[in-house]
């Protein structure tokens, strides 16, 4: 055991958060911290670090660990370059390899006993320096930026002229190369794209450490955790497993809960008429024995009512009309700012009824496809057309379909004129929002809260063709599912922008992936894409045009095809010569391993250096390589 939480209790004033909270993390286990938006889980991740103090209870570390801790927001400030800022993360390598260089120069005008102490010295501190993976932090370093989504222009851009978000992957890189023994994340994975967020997956699942994260991603979850530790009403549970078996067991426990609370509620009743009854005779036995029941209900421990699922936040997503087959038809769209171009050539059509995932990394131009088809943007060439009768509902991540100087109340009154209050506040009620909530101004709400209002204004307009940008964003996990169940459920046609795998792999029918400036067509979900994308080579080198494994992506014509063929070959030429080097490199290292042992060499003050710079820089080549060869295997 690494770390336990005991009898943890907080509160803020009268709203107790943590009840009793008892939980323990092993060596290595990758852990979840779930809940709804409130339920108590970044206050929690601030206990363990002693930003904040329980009211009872403790927080053990096992001796001699160390805790690394990212927060939600990130108000990083530094004069330093990005890549600067990461690889002070490796000062302690840096300065051990100062101490090197500078005892290589001191040696050569040293002899006798002050050479002897001065080459063991050398020894001790080149064997920490491989023991720290010294030869490799700068390729550490680059690994991490890469990994978290920059490009090497971004390197050399100063922090504090980067975004809340870029701050934010620069701080979760800064701790990540800091290697704690426990790391703790609170939603680490809002300002990454999808190929960071699978980066960091596979990061993390390989970390030696402990990890602990607070995540509203479930396919981030699924992958990476072995244990879930539910804050539901104050009370904390942990369960074994990854997300979807804690959501199946979840599932099973509150039925389990809920039937023995109706049997017992059930049984009450029965015994309180029976001693109705009794009493009715008004015999002195019926009686007695009415009193005899009586106290023997009065000692039932009476089982609380388990907490319905946000039950009352079901909502319908319902076209007014029906519109024709033909929902859109999008030909020959470009878009640049400047000389940055985001796509060339787009074209693509969306059939009545389809839900369909426009998917890519960020700042391909995604968000910017959709303010196009919503009249915000003009593109720069092409066209797109909407099909008869064709109404479309908007949904914009950064909610400026919002008016933030309005209250809840006058957002929809303003929007829907026709609505007598009673439907309005019923509609809000239905997002959570009762009472005198419906006089908040938007300005004054969560991002969660926004979006609750945006999804209210989405199902009163009636349209039949929504278009949605990143919808899930500041969304809890039971009200993902609640949007995700709405969606299967309407009729009308979905076109949206996502990095939740999960919600796209639940709701999508169709995925548009925007890379290299251009659509490519999955027909399936996110697994379905998963599949087909790692899949993508020809079935038959001979065959003057052949389907892909990604047959969805499209036929590729002779030309594309003998192009990949190509580049296959060519992978497996560098493979086989990447292989070729490592080894004749490796068992040079072991050649010069053996030549230090010698007498004539280890007392060559000449010889050791000659030999110790070789032996460094054929690590160095061989970090190269071994990346190398990994991107080529």
């Amino acid at each position: 055991m690494i770390l336990a939480c005991q009898s943890i209790h907080h509160s803020f004033g009268t709203n107790v958060i943590l009840k009793d909270a008892s939980f323990h993390i092993e060596e290595r286990e990758k852990a979840a911290i779930v809940g709804i938006n409130g339920a108590g889980k970044s206050t929690l991740l601030k206990i363990i670090v002693h930003e904040l103090t329980p009211d009872s209870g403790e927080v053990v570390l096992a001796k001699g660990r160390t805790l690394g801790y990212l927060a939600q927001h990130q108000d990083l400030e530094s004069q330093r370059t990005i890549y600067q800022e990461l690889l002070e993360m490796k000062r302690e390598v840096i300065d051990l390899e100062s101490r090197i260089r500078t005892l290589e120069q001191e040696m050569k005008s040293l002899e006798g006993s002050a050479l002897k102490t001065a080459l063991d010295t050398y020894t001790r501190l080149n064997h920490e320096f491989e023991q720290k993976n010294g030869y490799a932090y700068k390729s550490e370093v680059i690994g991490v930026l890469k990994g978290l989504g920059f490009s090497e222009e971004d390197f050399e851009k100063q922090v504090n002229t980067l975004s809340g978000g870029q701050k934010t992957r620069v701080s979760l890189g800064k701790l990540l190369l800091s290697r704690p023994d426990i790391i703790l994340l609170d939603e680490p994975t809002n300002h990454l794209d999808m190929a960071s967020i699978a980066w960091l997956e596979t990061f993390l699942l390989n970390y030696d450490g402990a990890v602990i994260i607070v995540a509203h991603d479930r396919y981030f979850l699924n992958r990476v955790v072995t244990k879930v530790i539910e804050i539901d009403n104050g009370q904390v549970t942990a369960f074994q497993g990854n997300y979807s078996d804690y959501a199946a067991k979840k599932s099973q426990l509150r039925e389990a809960l809920m039937s023995a609370w109706l049997n017992q509620q059930k049984e009450i009743r029965h015994q309180e008429e029976v001693i109705a009854k009794l009493k009715s005779f008004n015999r002195e036995k019926s009686i007695r024995r009415a009193e005899s029941r009586e106290k023997m209900l009065d000692k039932i421990q009476v089982l609380e009512k388990p907490a319905e699922v946000r039950s009352e936040m079901h909502f319908c997503l319902e076209p007014e009309i029906v519109s024709g087959k033909d929902v859109l038809t999008v030909e020959g769209l470009s878009k640049s700012f400047g000389p940055l171009t985001l796509f060339t050539d787009l074209n693509f059509e969306l059939k009545r009824g389809e839900r369909v995932a426009l998917i890519g990394n960020n700042g391909t131009g995604k968000t910017t496809i959709l303010k196009i088809l919503n009249g915000l943007l003009d593109a720069d060439q092409g066209s797109f057309c909407l099909g008869a009768k064709v109404k479309i509902g908007y949904y914009d991540q950064e909610h400026h379909v919002l008016h933030m100087e309005k209250t809840l109340f006058e957002e929809i009154s303003d929007a829907y004129p026709n609505l007598d209050n009673t439907k309005i506040r019923s509609t809000l009620a239905t997002f959570l929002f009762t009472g005198d909530d419906v006089f908040k101004r938007i300005g004054d709400l969560s991002g969660g809260e926004r979006g609750r209002v945006s999804l209210a204004k989405l199902m009163l307009s009636e349209a039949n063709f929504l278009i949605l940008d990143e919808p899930t964003n500041h969304l809890d996990i039971v009200s993902k599912e609640i949007l995700e169940e709405a969606l299967n459920r309407y009729t009308g046609t979905v076109l949206y922008v996502s990095h939740d795998r999960y919600f796209i792999n639940t709701t999508a029918t169709r995925i548009l992936d925007l890379t290299e400036r251009q659509l490519v067509n999955y027909i399936g979900n996110y697994d379905y894409y998963l599949e087909k994308r790692e899949a993508l080579t020809p079935v038959s080198e001979n065959s003057g045009s052949s389907k892909s494994e990604a047959s969805s992506a499209g036929k590729l014509d002779w030309k594309q095809q003998k192009e990949e063929q190509a580049r296959i070959r060519k992978r497996e030429n560098d493979l086989k010569k990447t292989e070729a080097e490592i080894f004749e490199l490796e068992t040079r290292d072991q050649e010069i391993d053996e030549l230090l042992t010698q007498e004539e060499i280890y007392t060559s003050t000449a010889e050791c250096l000659k030999l110790h710079q070789e032996k460094e820089a054929i690590a160095r080549r061989l970090e190269l390589l071994y990346e190398q060869w990994e991107e080529l295997a």
